[in-house]
């Protein structure tokens, strides 16, 4: 028997262990090093969820002491909520009266279900929290969202048992609801919304996002509301124990340089501008292009994989993975060369850092981040091989592309040398999670 933990927190997380995907490592890796700060988490989750990714290895991160509890959810199945997906792949029948239909059922299930689909898991994760807090005491409750409706659950379990909340948004609200593409909302939705956010904005004690700019977003939500919640900034980060298991496959690749994409490609993360480039590399430099091996690991809409498929008949070396194991994408960005971050230059996203930039760090290999100039160009500004461009830029990708590929060829490694990306641990981040927990505590109890 371990030590026992004098502080414990209500985890509710619909996106945890075994289910895949960057989104869940965020919560996984809180539960797993909060004991170690003072805070054991009980989580409380899905039973049977509806998404499109499962990745059995992060279980294996979740401590024994971590207690779980699994909740139904009512949710129709993955495969039935992408067939009327509005990125799904559509064939030469989709037209007319099918892709009417599609879009009307689309439209009703994003105007009943509101928040979000997993709307129809409330009732019964209600329940499950319920029949737990009557009998066992937590010190503070702690949501992460998406999907937003857990916060609605967080925030009215929190006013019925007079519990401190901290909300947890690992993307922004309104951001989600501007590129989501299966989202579309009408006046009336935005509207209710607007009234849910505002609400759990008011129930909150503490609001925890993950960029900066967004903590200044949410910051503004929050004065606006004459709400008294603390806000701060928890980054997404790494964790070095995944790199410690993995070990670099010393084997040379042929003399090829490779480029990683790993993560989901949509109209956030467009992939164009990068084969826009490498198509103008083939044109400006045939005996760099000839050295490139493009690889990418991820989760692709349909118009995503189209535009793939434009480098299929070219001479580039292309590897497409539907999703890597969270381990095997880890030894996919050790043993590239140069690793590739996306961002659309669509509105507000200057203020999103993808989570994988993390892991691109601790890796020590090339990164280039095609984003708009925002919070992920100043995340990176002292990283050594940082190479930032604006996605409208394909001449400068091209340019900064080119000369990584030389470099390669002449010195055979792109690995950074005295750079350290320790403050982006993710036994750090649950330090500041575990102590702005305590400061919550503290404001509470006074």
């Amino acid at each position: 028997m371990g030590k026992l933990l004098a502080k414990s927190v209500l985890f509710i997380s619909y996106f945890f262990p075994p289910v895949g995907g960057a989104g869940v490592q965020r919560a996984a890796k809180f539960a797993k090093f909060l004991p170690e700060h003072g805070w054991s988490p009980v989580v409380l989750t899905v039973e049977n969820p509806s998404v499109p990714l499962f990745d059995e290895t992060l279980s294996n991160e979740i401590p024994d002491s971590v207690k779980i509890i699994k909740a139904k959810t009512y949710e129709p199945s993955y495969q039935a909520k992408k067939s009327v997906s509005a990125s799904a792949k559509r064939d030469s029948k989709d037209v007319g009266v099918y892709s009417l239909l599609r879009k009307t059922l689309r439209g009703f299930a994003n105007f009943v279900l509101q928040p979000d689909p997993q709307i129809l898991w409330f009732l019964s994760a209600k329940n499950a929290a319920n029949n737990f807090l009557k009998s066992n005491k937590v010190d503070a409750i702690f949501a992460t969202a998406p999907p937003y409706s857990s916060l609605l659950l967080a925030a009215h379990l929190a006013k019925k048992y007079r519990i401190p909340l901290l909300l947890d948004y690992r993307d922004e609200w309104d951001i989600s609801n501007e590129v989501w593409e299966n989202k579309g909302l009408n006046r009336i939705s935005r509207a209710i919304q607007n009234r849910m956010q505002n609400y759990v904005i008011k129930r909150a004690n503490t609001i925890v996002a993950t960029t900066y700019m967004s903590t200044m977003s949410i910051r503004g939500k929050v004065k606006k509301l004459g709400a008294s919640c603390d806000t701060l900034c928890i980054y997404n980060g790494y964790d070095s124990q995944d790199f410690q298991t993995s070990q670099v496959n010393e084997k040379k690749s042929n003399g090829k340089y490779v480029l990683s994409y790993v993560g989901t490609l949509w109209n956030l993360t467009s992939i164009e501008p990068v084969i826009l480039a490498i198509e103008k590399l083939a044109i400006k430099f045939p005996e760099l292009f000839a050295s490139l091996s493009l690889v990418v690991a991820g989760r692709k809409t349909a118009n995503q994989q189209a535009l793939l498929q434009r480098l299929v008949d070219s001479k580039v070396t292309l590897t497409c993975h539907d999703y890597l194991v969270h381990y095997d994408a880890i030894q996919l960005m050790l043993e590239s060369q140069g690793l590739c971050l996306l961002l659309s230059d669509i509105n507000m996203a200057r203020r999103v850092v993808p989570a994988k930039i993390f892991e691109y760090l601790a890796t020590k290999n090339s990164i280039f981040v095609v984003a708009p100039e925002g919070e992920v160009w100043d995340l990176v500004k002292d990283y050594p091989r940082a190479y930032c461009a604006e996605p409208s830029d394909i001449d400068n990708i091209v340019s900064l592309l080119a000369n990584d590929i030389d470099r390669f060829l002449r010195e055979g490694n792109t690995k950074v040398e005295g750079y350290s990306s320790e403050k982006y641990e993710r036994r750090a981040q649950a330090l500041q999670l575990a102590q702005a927990l305590n400061r919550m505590l503290n404001r509470d109890s006074n």
